[in-house]
């Protein structure tokens, strides 16, 4: 299962979207349509740092980070190769 799906289904469930995993699109702005908002970004925030073993610099928490399923996973994936070479 990909992780972008992963993504998806968590934030049909947090955020009560009547939608399915494969009615949203990767690059779908989830801040220019109202999805997440400030506090639904600290949510995500710690469901990511809780999901994927993570701690979330506060310097990285801005919006073009967390605006798509896409840029979200684009973040882990560079989050995942800083987090490798810290150990």
């Amino acid at each position: 299962m990909a992780r972008t799906d992963d993504i998806k289904r968590y934030l049909i469930d947090q955020f009560l979207l009547e939608v399915t995993v494969e009615e949203i699109e990767d690059d779908f702005d989830l801040l220019a349509n109202g999805v997440i908002d400030s506090l639904g970004l600290l949510t995500v925030v710690g469901w990511l740092e809780n999901t994927y073993k993570l701690d979330i610099d506060a310097l990285d928490i801005v919006p073009d980070n967390f605006r798509s399923v896409a840029s979200i996973d684009a973040f882990l994936g560079q989050a995942e190769v800083v987090a490798s070479g810290a150990s």
